[in-house]
């Protein structure tokens, strides 16, 4: 099933077809559904506090993207048209270095759709012109951190706060 606001098709390393568009603002309701669908603990590494659930304050930046300094995006899964991961890009003013962030419903990790979706974030970013693209994870986030290693990111410390790391891949 393809939405009629589709942008693009992302295979997955499973073999499932994302089917990619940007969010919207009326997507604020189907998002807040999507994160009660996200594990405690994931929700918890994206927004940084263990929030039952995500309200508008942290929607907002989801649904108003810009299009150029920040881009939002939701992967569907093309069989069931059901929202299976959200992806955010925001780049700094200077157009250096953009900030990733990645989540993907529980019952579809593992299956490569957070790959997917954060390479297609970065290939944004290489569009825009970024020279670096971050990601800043809980030292105990390990899978995450694990496959942004293997995307090419490397970790460096966070000055200051030994609970999080940051992974960057530069591209020029």
């Amino acid at each position: 099933m393809t939405d009629a606001k589709t942008i693009l098709s992302l295979p997955t390393r499973s073999g499932l077809q994302l089917h990619v568009r940007p969010a919207e603002e009326s997507d604020e309701t189907l998002l807040a559904a999507f994160f009660d669908k996200v594990s405690d603990e994931d929700r918890r590494f994206r927004f940084f506090s263990a929030v039952p659930h995500v309200g508008h304050e942290q929607l907002d930046p989801l649904i108003h993207a810009d299009h150029f300094r920040s881009e939002s995006i939701l992967a569907f899964d093309g069989a069931t048209g059901e929202l299976v991961a959200s992806g955010i890009l925001a780049c700094d003013n200077a157009m250096d270095t953009a900030e990733v962030a990645v989540s993907v419903r529980g019952d579809y990790k593992g299956r490569g759709v957070g790959w997917a979706v954060l390479e297609h974030l970065a290939g944004e970013a290489q569009k825009r012109g970024v020279r670096r693209v971050i990601s800043i994870e809980s030292r105990d986030n390990h899978g995450t951190i694990e496959l942004e290693r293997e995307k090419g990111f490397a970790v460096e410390p966070v000055e200051g706060d030994p609970t999080l790391v940051i992974l960057a891949r530069s591209f020029r």
